[in-house]
């Protein structure tokens, strides 16, 4: 009725502005009535020109022409002499548009939809466009299960020919289903076909599913799941008649009701492979799922048919097409399998360009493309070079899409979407962990820095029993094919009588270097040489004699130690910070070189991965061992405790492995699993007391002293939560860890071996890291019940 109105409306204004009207040929045409719309608009939709005779019949396509450009309210058509005059009443200009209420339907997914039927901020105000925003917003709605709301758009008009408005939404309540009813299947339950759905009744978990909730969208999914049932297992004809979907009087009770028709079960009778093959038959028959002889399933054809797109998009066919036709015999029951194979053109990359990098070069986002400009375009050079981009821990979301080259048919260009997060910060702040206490720190930091992807830090760090400066600088990209250098250097001084450690001071100075070397897409070694100036000092009576005497036998307080070290890992994480799927293998081993006050040898090597099990949840396995020894010719002088003359040295006390805590076996103290002794009052060494406790000695509590092997297993789930919906900023799992550190390998037992379990958070907090875990340990000796801790948490500046 209202555009009947405004059609009705728009004829008498034509007939009152041509009421009078003479033909005649236009001289000039002069245009009254503009504000904000400029005079060269209207002359390009304007269809009368200077010369043109102008008649009632052009005078009135004319007027139609300038009301269907919605500019104005009003259009009249003038004459004075041979100059035509159009008088105009602009349309008010939106100024503001405020939307209130929505809480089920992101306000910038709103705005979008209201801004392509032209109602935005700016544009020109149509009443008729308003009213059919209220429809489309009361239509999404209803959608969402919501018949309750109301949808009040408010008009207020301003100075200036502008107008506010304001859309108020009152949502209400969704509509909760009542029952879900489906008919017609006989070969399985309902429990079997509804166990994927996303609709449901209500539950003790609808708090946090919403499955009782109804929503169109959500119908439609599950009952695309019903029909992959079926034909996943065989039904090739299966078929749902009809559905139906009933809203009690109130509003807020729906009921389901869907009818399915199952069908047979049909076997494959034969597969063809017709088109433009383009490959060799034989290596594409390797590609096809589905064999002759099986019971017929739509996922293996389906995935059959994404297999060869995406070979085919490897070598250039960026746009494929495989078309599966089955044929159904309904009396064998069989079905005769064609994929119908349409390649297209090849084509090439004829350019990648980078948007959104406002502080990245686009030589650091070009240089990890592996797609590269002027080459066939490669799906899997693509999907790998996002991978490298996400790794960089510069960006908080990577897209990469082709839009064909206008007029081509041969050529795409491919444009890399990024959304920079900070890769850098200037801190000044307090940390604090049950391990350290309070941290104070001060430090700069940039992984990408002014944008070269070269990465620095600078630090200061003071806690209860440590103060620490460190430096460091990588390039990774000195050379073009990928190797890169970089240096660190430190000074530490730290008193472990006020940790768990053994009681010993330690001041460390150090420096070195590194090469990072690629070896393949995933591979890389790392090659480095350092040096280290390490004064020990400990205190007889309080140290552990075993440690005392082992000094004592080196003969120094200061250790000189030149190192050499070797890695190699494997990387095929999806992400930075948050990784998915993929997974981490590493093995390092550290060399303290002749010419060095103790020969020793350390190798560090672990073992990760991560595995998308459905519905947000990620598997993660990690397994760590650490290992080291003495070697080459130095032995004893003299005998010293458990120290034999010609006795070859043990690995250095100051480099055994610890095992306990926040990031280990978490629900012990830090560093407290492991070997440990008591100090006499003799100064004498001994072995605490099965409760761990030491009698007659200085201290009530043994003394970890770690060990020269280390084992860790960790067994985590990555749990989805609805408020946590950025894993690059929180995550939650929950964990099993077991581990332990033992005097060498030989005193490995696997008895010994300490376990817990619980829940973890880790959020990119804006004071730093932050960790919570909540644990119990779930294997223990009773020795160990002094060094147990529930709650752990750690947070500020790590370095």
């Amino acid at each position: 009725m209202k555009r009947i109105a405004a059609l009705l409306l728009l004829a008498s204004l034509s007939a009152n502005a041509l009421a009078g009207f003479e033909p005649f040929v236009v001289s000039d045409i002069r245009i009254d009535g503009l504000n904000r719309i400029s005079a060269g608009t209207v002359y390009n939709y304007l269809p009368v020109n200077k010369g043109d005779h102008l008649t009632d019949d052009e005078a009135a396509r004319a007027i139609r022409a300038l009301y269907d450009t919605k500019f104005f309210s009003d259009v009249e058509l003038a004459r004075e002499g041979n100059i035509l005059v159009i008088k105009v009443v602009e349309r008010p200009s939106i100024a503001k548009l405020t939307l209130r209420g929505n809480k089920d339907i992101k306000e910038e997914d709103l705005r979008k939809g209201l801004k392509e039927i032209g109602l935005s901020e700016g544009e020109t105000f149509d009443r008729l466009a308003l009213d059919r925003v209220q429809q489309e917003l009361i239509r999404q709605y209803y959608n969402r299960g919501k018949y309750n709301v109301s949808v009040d758009p408010h008009v207020t008009r301003l100075d200036r020919n502008r107008v506010a408005i304001d859309v108020e939404i009152r949502e209400g309540k969704a509509a909760k289903i009542k029952q879900i009813n489906i008919v017609g299947n006989t070969a399985f339950t309902d429990k079997q076909i509804r166990d994927d759905f996303e609709s449901g009744t209500t539950n003790w978990m609808s708090w946090y599913s919403k499955n009782d909730q109804y929503s169109r969208e959500k119908l439609s999914g599950d009952l695309e799941k019903l029909q992959s049932y079926y034909m996943d297992r065989g039904y090739a004809d299966f078929g749902v008649d009809s559905t139906q979907v009933t809203i009690a009087p109130d509003k807020r009770t729906m009921y389901i009701a869907a009818s399915i028709k199952e069908g047979e079960i049909y076997t494959v009778s034969d597969v063809h492979l017709l088109g433009e093959l383009i490959l060799s038959e034989d290596l594409l028959r390797k590609l096809v799922f589905v064999k002759k002889g099986d019971t017929f399933n739509r996922k293996a054809v389906e995935a059959t048919s994404d297999t060869i797109k995406g070979v085919l998009a490897n070598i250039g066919y960026a746009y494929a097409k495989v078309t599966p036709i089955p044929k159904l015999d309904k009396e064998k029951r069989t079905v005769d399998m064609t994929f119908y194979i349409e390649p297209g053109q090849r084509v090439y990359v004829r350019r990648v360009v980078f948007q959104g990098n406002t502080r990245t070069e686009d030589d650091v986002l070009r240089r990890e493309m592996r797609q590269l400009e002027g080459s066939f375009y490669s799906q899997a050079a693509i999907d790998r070079s996002k991978i490298r981009l996400q790794r960089l821990g510069y960006f908080k979301k990577v897209d990469i899409d082709k839009q064909r080259v206008p007029g081509t048919q041969d050529q795409v260009d491919v444009t890399v979407k990024v959304e920079e997060q900070s890769a850098g910060s200037l801190m000044f702040g307090v940390g604090y962990s049950q391990y350290s206490g309070i941290i104070l720190n001060a430090s700069v930091s940039q992984n990408n820095f002014l944008g070269t992807g070269d990465s620095f830090s600078v630090g200061a760090e003071h806690s209860s029993y440590y103060s620490r400066v460190t430096a460091s600088y990588y390039n990774p990209y000195l050379t073009d094919n990928g190797i890169g250098i970089g240096y660190n250097a430190s000074y530490s001084k730290t008193d472990y009588g006020n940790t768990d450690f053994a009681n010993y001071e330690n001041s460390t100075k150090s420096f070195s270097s590194y090469l990072g070397i690629p070896i393949s897409e995933t591979d890389g070694l790392r090659v480095g040489l350092g040096l280290s100036s390490n004064k020990i000092n400990t205190f007889p009576g309080i140290t552990p004699q075993v440690l005392v005497d082992y000094q004592n036998a080196i003969g120094n307080k200061t250790i000189h130690t030149w190192t050499a070290t070797l890695g190699w890992n494997h990387d095929t994480r999806n992400g930075y910070w948050a990784p998915t799927r993929g997974g981490l293998l590493s093995a390092s081993t550290e060399i303290a070189l002749p010419g060095s006050t103790v020969q020793y040898w350390k190798f560090m090597g672990e073992a990760n991965h991560y595995w998308p099990v459905g519905g947000g949840f990620v598997l993660y396995l990690d397994g760590q061992v650490g290992y080291g020894d003495s070697y080459g010719s130095q032995t004893y002088s003299r005998s010293f405790g458990d120290y034999k003359a010609g006795q070859p040295y043990d690995f250095p006390f100051w480099e055994n492995f610890y095992s306990g805590g926040v990031r280990d076996v978490r629900g012990f103290q830090d560093n407290t699993l492991g070997p440990k002794v008591c100090i006499g009052a003799n100064g004498a060494s001994s072995v605490p007391n099965a409760n761990g406790t030491c009698s007659n000695g200085y201290y009530q509590y043994a003394q970890p002293i770690g060990g020269a092997f280390k084992v860790l297993g960790t067994a985590q789930v990555f749990i989805p939560l609805p408020f946590l919906k950025d894993i690059n900023t929180a995550r939650v799992s929950a964990f099993v860890d077991v581990g332990n550190a033992f005097r060498n390998y030989q005193s490995f037992n696997a008895s010994d071996l300490r376990a817990s379990a619980g829940i973890a958070l880790q959020w990119q907090a804006p004071i730093g890291p932050l960790i919570i875990n909540f644990a119990t340990p779930i294997r223990s000796k009773p020795e160990d019940r002094h060094y147990e801790e529930r709650i752990q948490f750690t947070f500020g500046s790590q370095f």
